[in-house]
């Protein structure tokens, strides 16, 4: 009789209902581990639509990429300078896949710096980008997972048009931020201030007593790179130095 596998070495078990939990375990701890190794404790992520290419501009949203490029590039430039003046740094960190993730991906590669993906096994549009640093380019089953990856070292948050998972990822971190369940006070830029208030009249929250006045202030309008790069390369530099490491 052939011994049977190890229970961690056993495909059937890890795949089942029971072995969920290990499962999850290693989408924690892995990236984790990767993360000290390569000495990576502040992020700048960007988040916003997979669907914006380019070269196609059939909605008028080809602009996006190319600014949320330009946009990690200087951010990326920044960071060496950061790096240089203080010893610490921060990487531009995405979503892993297409149009705006790709676009953040690609900037700071154009930088010459190194930049992290965080990919989600989905049925359609998600699949790796070709920029992403290899070593760092990682593949999540869990959505609760990528998430608290990707806010887990976040010093700034970038939000670009996007859907319903923009919509999900900008909202998640303004109520974690809201209800003070993230110590650290991360800025949040929305890029395009006509698209965001179209879509929503944020004043009407507050007149409806549905949140605070001050909660308006959560967030920050930017409508070009300059304006972008203002307002967030202080609140970072100020971020980095005074937010431990391991929290």
């Amino acid at each position: 009789m052939d011994k049977p596998p190890k229970a961690y070495k056993d495909p059937q078990f890890i795949n089942s209902r029971e072995g969920r939990i290990v499962r999850m375990l290693s989408e924690y701890i892995q990236p984790e581990a990767k993360f000290r190794e390569n000495e990576i404790y502040h992020t700048v992520v960007f988040f916003g639509s997979a669907r914006i290419h380019p070269d196609n501009n059939e909605h008028g949203t080809a602009e996006y990429y190319n600014i949320a490029r330009e946009f990690s590039y200087k951010l990326a430039k920044y960071s060496e300078e950061l790096k240089n003046e203080t010893g610490e740094t921060f990487y531009i960190c995405t979503g892993g896949g297409p149009g705006v993730m790709e676009a953040a991906n690609r900037g700071a590669k154009d930088a010459g710096v190194k930049t992290l993906g965080l990919n989600i096994s989905l049925p359609f549009e998600q699949h790796p980008n070709p920029y992403i640093t290899e070593s760092l380019a990682f593949e999540f089953h869990y959505f609760f997972m990528r998430k608290l990856w990707l806010l887990y070292h976040a010093k700034a948050i970038i939000v670009f048009p996007g859907g319903f998972g923009t919509f999900d990822e900008l909202f998640e971190t303004l109520t974690l931020i809201q209800t003070k369940k993230m110590i650290k006070q991360i800025p949040v830029l929305l890029y395009d201030s006509t698209y965001w208030n179209d879509l929503i009249n944020f004043q009407k929250l507050v007149d409806t007593g549905m949140i605070l006045a001050e909660d308006l202030q959560l967030f920050y309008f930017f409508n070009d790179v300059d304006q972008g790069m203002e307002y967030v390369k202080p609140r970072l530099k100020d971020l980095i130095a005074t937010v431990d490491h391991f929290i």
